[in-house]
């Protein structure tokens, strides 16, 4: 089962600063139908104007993870922890117990985010916070683990759920399948480009809800930057 869920037909908010699309309920948008994807939480497509971000604020019980589509996030916690991610690389926050963070822009141009968010496998825990480059040339015509709290994923950073987040870079015509297994979820969004998945087309910022499928072929239509899920 491929359910798509174009970018057009997505809940979302204007706040000036920032430009957001939701696939699931967040904030003020609630759709009973659109709580989670197995233990996917939160998918929000985020562009956020130079010099503005999110301020301090807090959370608890959530792994988040940011993929940066474009621009650099900068990040700073109570922890003590900052850092800078920059395009086509990620971050990971595992909020435990509790944790207080704040995002900002502060470069000259949009930056263009998903924020991506998975309920843990169990509650509490020290938050801790980590990020690292992923270069697009080791992801060309194949999946790379990004985040993972599955066994031996050990050049990912580290979530705390039965959960990988995955991506690729394919040219127009590529191909590259994903074994998923009838028991997982998956959730998959085309940063840019166009893509086949198991026949169906999704176009950059359109979601595909999958289940019940097996192997997933996802051939790219244009050439596209691929995000992908896969939850219990």
């Amino acid at each position: 089962m491929i359910e798509k869920r174009p970018y057009r037909a997505l809940a979302g908010a204007d706040h000036d600063w920032l430009k957001t699309k939701h696939h699931f309920s967040f904030a003020g948008y609630y759709d009973p139908s659109r709580m989670n994807w197995g233990a996917l939480r939160v998918w929000n497509d985020d562009e956020i104007q130079p010099e503005t971000g999110f301020p301090l604020h807090p959370h608890e019980n959530m792994e988040i993870i940011t993929y940066v589509r474009e621009g650099a996030i900068t990040h700073q916690d109570n922890m003590g922890n900052s850092g800078r991610t920059v395009a086509g690389d990620v971050q990971v926050m595992s909020a435990g117990t509790g944790i207080r963070h704040a995002e900002y822009n502060l470069e000259s141009d949009t930056t263009k985010i998903f924020q991506i968010w998975i309920m843990p496998d169990a509650t509490g825990g020290e938050p801790s916070w980590g990020t690292r480059p992923f270069p697009k040339a080791d992801r060309s015509s194949q999946f790379v683990t990004l985040a993972s709290g599955i066994a031996n994923d050990n050049d990912a950073l580290p979530i705390r759920a039965n959960a990988r987040v995955v991506g690729a870079n394919l040219k127009a015509g590529e191909s590259a399948e994903y074994a998923l297994g009838k028991k997982r979820h998956a959730y998959l969004v085309p940063a840019t480009g166009a893509v086949s998945v198991n026949g169906v087309r999704i176009d950059a910022r359109d979601g595909a809800a999958i289940k019940d499928e097996e192997i997933l072929t996802i051939t790219a239509l244009e050439d596209s930057e691929i995000v992908l899920v896969d939850a219990a």
